[in-house]
């Protein structure tokens, strides 16, 4: 039998919906039996909703007040600690498993698998490398402990179960780190969706001009209740700030629905939304790359079509 621990993400209370996807991706070994540890300084809240995870066996908390603030250097030598008798250890392929799973791995002294998009048994794995232009399969032998991160957009996210498993806690022996301190946080806030979560999203691109004309997706948005994201050159020329890059340097989404305004869809971008459901590409270039994608495609002037899809939207309403 896989004993897969699952390392849970959570900020403010609330599980990250990348953990409930990792509980999807390690279903597909056979037999597994799935712990979700969460680290915190009182985990009881996000450790009561990864309880409810259908298939999940049991969930551990560490409690502990250098666990307050989720850094990789303090947290990763109690997960490894903890991880000692697992067969495999999970992350989300996000910020913060990208910054804590290597760590672990070089702890345990375990295989580091990055992006896992497919698990095909216990022992073999699937993962996208060249910006996803080649996709590998990678074996390791049996008895081997592995170390990963799944990639988010690759997997649905694991619904509320009939049952609720049961919830211990935990105090890994494991000497914390004392050249790492948490300092402070600057964080954008904003009101709508997380962009790596959202069923919907709505980017913009270079063709917007500036970044007062970036308000027509900001408002699209609202009406779809979409998160909003950007292409790089967007980025670059200062419309949207660097969190809401999509693509290959930036952030990879699998929302429903992608909508692209005003963006050619270079290799790099559409590294970021090859898993998207459906795509609607808005360019005045019928020839845009973007165009060969799409799902839907709308051959125009963006700052005329956007505003006429946000009125439809709105008469529906």
């Amino acid at each position: 039998m896989s004993e897969i621990l699952i390392i849970a993400e959570h900020a403010g209370g609330k599980l990250n919906p990348a953990t409930a996807k990792c509980v999807t991706a390690a279903s597909s070994i056979a037999g597994a039996k799935m712990t979700i540890a969460v680290f915190a300084a009182d985990g009881a809240a996000v450790a009561a909703q990864a309880a409810k995870l259908a298939g999940v066996a049991k969930v551990i908390t560490v409690d502990n007040a250098a666990n307050q603030h989720a850094l990789a250097a303090v947290i990763a030598p109690q997960v490894a600690a903890l991880a000692k008798s697992y067969t495999h250890v999970f992350g989300p392929s996000t910020t913060f498993g990208k910054d804590l799973m290597p760590r672990v791995a070089a702890l345990l002294d375990a295989p580091q698998l990055s992006d896992v998009m497919v698990i095909e048994s216990a022992t073999r794995f699937v993962r996208p490398t060249y910006a996803s232009n080649a996709i590998t399969t990678v074996e390791v032998d049996a008895g081997t402990q592995v170390v990963a991160t799944i990639r988010s957009a690759s997997f649905t996210a694991t619904p509320e179960g009939s049952s609720t498993a049961p919830i211990e806690s935990a105090t890994p022996s494991a000497a914390l780190p004392s050249h790492t301190r948490f300092v402070g946080l600057a964080a954008a806030k904003s009101d709508r969706p997380d962009l790596q979560t959202a069923a919907r999203v709505i980017s913009g691109g270079r063709a917007l001009g500036s970044a007062d004309a970036f308000k027509i997706i900001y408002s699209l948005a609202e009406q779809l209740g979409a998160g909003v994201g950007a292409s790089r050159a967007a980025v670059d020329a200062g419309y949207a700030p660097n969190d809401m890059q999509v693509g290959q340097t930036g952030k990879t989404v699998a929302p429903d629905l992608y909508i692209a305004c005003g963006i050619s869809g270079a290799i790099q971008h559409l590294t970021g939304i090859k898993d998207a459901r459906t795509i609607v590409a808005i360019n005045k270039d019928p020839e845009a790359p973007i165009f060969e994608v799409a799902d839907f495609g709308l051959v125009g002037d963006l700052f005329t079509i956007v505003p006429e899809l946000e009125k439809q939207i709105a008469a529906t309403k």
